[in-house]
């Protein structure tokens, strides 16, 4: 299948594709598992890998109310603080695009296809990351230090493709996490689900891909 071939879900080419950043295009999800695990054992909590998937794709303040239910003691935005400082830290020796992410990007630009970043990370590091893409790949980013109601809530992907100015119903987006693709369900989109940290269900209107590499 080719790569353009993989987002023709909506009756030939879509009018946009909506991305998901962590676990998605860059492999961050070890970064912020590690910050979380750390930040957790800080305080004596007890953590697991049932912990970690349970953070996969959700947004940064249901994270911090999670790490407290299990023991960690500050306030939403001293949780979520530091952690984005760790995780910066981490992506300060490099960003670890996923194979293929970066080709994929440019075939869509190519075939005119335009793009737009739907992510629960804060802005500070969602610009971070996406200023060592190709400049302008991404028209519109939609961050979730800028909406009420993050991810699996539909809203960041209603927000999306309004400030895109494009049908919801036209467009693919492509996530990692069940909680993503709740949201850009719910929001109207065809999904393309990337098995990534967690198993990807089967669900009417959503593919599954376990790579973004190797499309000829």
């Amino acid at each position: 299948m080719s790569q353009v071939g993989v987002v023709s879900q909506v009756g030939g080419l879509p009018q946009a594709v909506l991305w998901d950043l962590d676990g998605t295009l860059v492999d961050t999800e070890p970064a912020w598992i590690v910050a979380e695990s750390k930040l957790a054992n800080r305080f004596g909590a007890q953590w697991n890998e049932a912990d970690d998937l349970a953070m996969v794709g959700t947004a940064l303040p249901h994270c911090a109310e999670y790490l407290r239910s299990k023991g960690v003691v500050g306030t939403d935005e001293a949780i979520i603080d530091h952690l984005i400082a760790e995780v910066l830290s981490t992506l300060s020796q490099g960003v670890p695009w996923q194979p293929g992410a970066l080709e994929f990007l440019a075939v869509l630009r190519e075939s005119g296809v335009r793009c737009a970043l739907v992510t629960m990370s804060y802005r500070n590091m969602a610009d971070q990351i996406i200023a060592t893409a190709p400049p302008g790949v991404f028209e519109v980013v939609v961050a979730g230090d800028e909406v009420h109601n993050g991810k699996p809530h539909p809203e960041p992907y209603l927000t999306a493709a309004s400030l895109l100015g494009v049908e919801i119903s036209r467009c693919v987006a492509f996530e990692d996490s069940p909680t993503g693709m709740a949201s850009a369900e719910a929001a109207g989109a065809a999904v393309v689900g990337i098995e990534r940290h967690v198993k990807i269900s089967a669900h009417p209107g959503r593919s599954r891909l376990l790579t973004l590499e190797g499309f000829s």
